[in-house]
């Protein structure tokens, strides 16, 4: 069963920025489309950024040219780099591996608040 771990999350001001990072146990994660999904209090889960096995990335709207994924195969690794934060970015953010053939995982989460 595969394991992804999220670190990186805490608090940051507005306008401050924050890295997250999240490691998948298991192989062929290089084969993979990974992602991020993020959940406010209240709201539901959305999807924030996902980038594919060749490097293809996606963004909501609401992150474009403020977030940047990205992914390291040889360590296992996929990471969100979130610049210029706003109070609305404040969320549990969740690593995401995605499956057609075995379903998506999500990793525990990790907290991300964004205050002054």
């Amino acid at each position: 069963q595969v394991q992804l771990v999220e670190s990186g999350g805490g608090l940051a001001q507005p306008g401050g920025s924050l890295r997250l990072s999240c490691v998948v146990s298991g192989s062929m994660f290089s084969r993979y489309a990974m992602g991020w999904d993020r959940q406010a209090p209240g709201k539901e889960r959305e999807m924030v950024a996902t980038i594919s096995s060749g490097n293809s990335r996606d963004y909501a709207d609401s992150v474009k040219g403020r977030f940047t994924i990205s992914r390291d195969n040889a360590q296992n690794t996929v990471y969100l780099q979130m610049n210029s934060l706003k109070p609305e970015d404040t969320a549990v953010y969740y690593c995401k591996r995605l499956s057609t053939l075995y379903g998506n995982s999500w990793g525990q989460g990790t907290q991300v608040t964004v205050s002054s």
